[in-house]
């Protein structure tokens, strides 16, 4: 997507189409049932020491049964990530069934008062982006795609402004999966099938131990959604319609 206004970063808002809704009789044809399942890889910057003492930010088990499931998706990686599980990293950056995104270096807020998480400063944003895009190719990730995801998903004005030298397109979302600590799997697949409509973008994470439910429910949200004829999209290619 093309900068926005004084080069602040365009966002890309996804805005579904089909709702429950009855389509009128003006509407040309149905909207083609594509969703996008996109998942978080996080890492705080100073996670380092619970990492070490075993603490499992990664989830190869849903990685591992994305392949098997053959669902195109889109990683939004945070550059701590792809340092701690390099290995990881490359794999899933060098496999065509996904793309990687920045989720930035650090996973600290772009904004004020965003969950608690610790604020970059603004001079320091666009170079905690570019961190984060170093770490990538340090780690051998080949599809990276020129998309972020702000940690919280929050911005402002001055955060957009901040992020147009980093030239990406900020990436939002429609449907909220509610896995992160979630610990009832059913309950995460039931909101994101309630949510789900043609176009729909859908956040997950792909972190064992903030989200260790994850892959339980992609085991059956990825089905019931194939039985109501959806299929699924990376990010590009849903930007692209």
């Amino acid at each position: 997507m093309a900068p926005g206004p004084a080069g602040r970063t365009p966002v890309f808002e996804r805005r579904p189409t089909g709702g429950g809704a009855v389509a009128g009789a003006a509407e040309k044809a149905a909207p083609e049932k594509v969703v996008a399942l996109t998942f978080d890889a996080d890492m705080t910057a100073d996670q380092g020491p619970r990492a070490k003492a075993g603490e499992r930010f990664d989830n190869p088990e849903l990685i591992a049964l994305l392949r098997r499931l053959k669902v195109p998706s889109t990683v939004f990686m945070t550059g701590r990530w792809a340092e701690e599980y390099p290995a990881q990293a490359k794999g899933i950056g060098t496999d065509d069934l996904f793309e990687v995104a920045n989720h930035s270096y650090s996973h600290y807020a772009f904004t004020a008062d965003c969950y608690g998480l610790p604020v970059v400063a603004k001079d320091a944003m666009a170079r905690d982006v570019e961190r984060a895009f170093s770490a990538f190719r340090q780690a051998g990730v080949r599809n990276v795609v020129p998309y972020f995801r702000f940690p919280g998903g929050c911005y402002d004005d001055a955060a957009l402004r901040a992020l147009g030298p980093a030239n990406v397109t900020a990436v939002q979302w429609d449907v909220v999966s509610g896995d992160a600590f979630a610990t009832d799997a059913g309950a995460v697949a039931e909101q994101v099938l309630d949510g789900v409509r043609p176009g729909s973008l859908v956040v997950m994470h792909c972190t064992r131990s903030a989200a260790p439910v994850t892959a339980e429910a992609i085991g059956r949200i990825v089905p019931e959604l194939r039985k109501r004829g959806y299929r699924f999209v990376k990010v590009s290619e849903l930007m692209e319609g």
